[in-house]
């Protein structure tokens, strides 16, 4: 594929998913200003990064720490916001701690005292997100709700760290509508932390929805959306 064919279909594939994103949220009578695309190119290589940041894209997401540090290196002469949304393993919390603006996949005290120390350590300040189970698969990571109100206690003694919210990966089914009960939860699970006096700044952004139900989550307070395919292709 040519590079020029390249930048116009990841250019084009973004305006769709942008207009998508805004028709999603005037159902669900939101600003779409206030949901923030996170543009997921594990497994792509860096000329698609290039492509997305040229037509206007400034946050990434990788999956797999090693591709990310790669690409990081590779896209150092361009402004752009990395996330980590895929699980962390906590021996390679001090690298994700040094190198992602954000990452989606805290999953307990634990983890973010390792992330929280290895960011003071390197004087670094990532934002952090609480990934929540809400259906408990064996082959999924997350907190329990019922573990939530211990992490965020830990959260409020993080010296570098900022925990800003939370994140879900519900179980994929064909149709979007089956991942709608895991965004509302979600959201709901906020809004108890929000009454039990958890500071809105630790519960501002909700991290849920990819390329085929990333509509559904904006409907139901999505503020951060997680879209690979959609914008890339296949894998």
């Amino acid at each position: 594929m040519e590079s020029l064919t390249l930048q116009d279909t990841i250019a084009a594939n973004l305006a769709a998913v942008r207009s998508r994103l805004g028709l999603a949220a005037a159902r669900a009578g939101r600003e779409p200003s206030s949901i923030r695309l996170i543009a997921v190119s594990k497994t792509f290589p860096i000329a698609y990064v290039r492509a997305a940041r040229a037509a206007g894209q400034t946050e990434f997401g990788e999956n797999r720490l090693q591709e990310a540090l790669e690409k990081i290196g590779l896209s150092s002469d361009m402004s752009i916001k990395w996330h980590l949304v895929g699980h962390l393993q906590s021996n390679k919390a001090r690298r994700a701690a040094e190198s992602f603006a954000c990452i989606h996949s805290v999953t307990s005290s634990d983890l973010l005292r390792r992330v929280d120390s290895a960011a003071v350590q390197g004087d670094h300040h990532p934002e952090v997100l609480i990934q929540v189970d809400l259906a408990g698969e064996p082959t999924k990571f997350g907190a329990t709700a019922e573990a939530l109100p211990s992490i965020f206690e830990e959260a409020a003694a993080c010296r570098a760290v900022r925990v800003v919210g939370l994140m879900v990966l519900p179980p994929f089914t064909p149709d979007p509508e089956g991942a709608r009960p895991f965004f509302r939860g979600l959201r709901n699970i906020r809004d108890e932390l929000a009454g039990r006096g958890i500071p809105s700044s630790m519960l501002r952004e909700l991290s849920m929805g990819m390329s085929h139900d990333f509509e559904v989550a904006v409907e139901e307070g999505a503020t951060l959306v997680r879209v690979g395919t959609a914008l890339f292709g296949t894998r």
